[in-house]
């Protein structure tokens, strides 16, 4: 039984976007980032117990990237913040129905998310600045569907344990203005002030 638990296999799965070519060397563990307005996501797969250390060389500079824990994480090596959360099942089937007060509980929780407010572990939703790493579960068989990438109608959601949906802060100031539009406020409120974030496109 001790032999058991010690030999235990461990799993570490890191996304890392980034808005130029992602070139990984064979130990996965040397990245190297050019620079673009393209977003782009490389998925590295890690069976060790230890600490992983990406060292990455990027147009902004030199940083070195831990991943302590098993898990699934996100390393966003983007000029710009990505925000997201946990998706419930089912919970996009509603949208054409949804209440005003529901649509407007929405868009404030979307305004809140993209000024970073509110945003824990607890409550599964994320605000990744660039050049930082943040493990979303201890379960690394979650699936990620990132910026630019939605979430197909036909996609089985009892095949994984977790799903997540990520934006790039562009579509995020997209959707809220959609929202707010919807709502019949005045398009701009809960964007970020001051985000000077090159606009990128898949």
């Amino acid at each position: 039984m001790i032999c058991f638990a010690a030999c235990k296999g461990h799993e570490k799965k890191i996304l890392v976007y980034a808005s130029g070519d992602i070139q990984v060397d064979n130990t996965k563990q040397h990245i190297t980032v050019t620079d673009g307005t393209t977003h782009h996501e490389q998925e590295l797969d890690f069976t060790t117990g230890d600490p992983v250390n990406l060292d990455i060389q990027s147009p902004q500079g030199k940083i070195t990237l831990t991943a302590t824990d098993d898990g699934l994480y996100i390393a966003n090596l983007k000029t710009d913040t990505v925000v997201g959360s946990m998706q419930h099942v089912g919970a996009e089937g509603g949208e054409a129905r949804i209440t005003q007060e529901a649509l407007k509980q929405k868009l404030d929780s979307l305004q809140k998310l993209a000024v970073g407010q509110n945003v824990s572990e607890a409550n599964k939703n994320y605000f990744i600045v660039p050049g930082k790493i943040v493990r979303l579960s201890s379960n690394p068989k979650g699936k990620v569907f990132g910026p630019f990438t939605a979430i197909p109608g036909s996609f089985d959601a009892a095949s994984v344990p977790e799903i997540y949906k990520f934006y790039s802060m562009k579509e995020m100031r997209e959707i809220i203005g959609n929202l707010e539009k919807m709502a019949g406020g005045t398009p701009g409120q809960g964007q970020p002030a001051g985000d000077q974030s090159k606009k990128e496109t898949k």
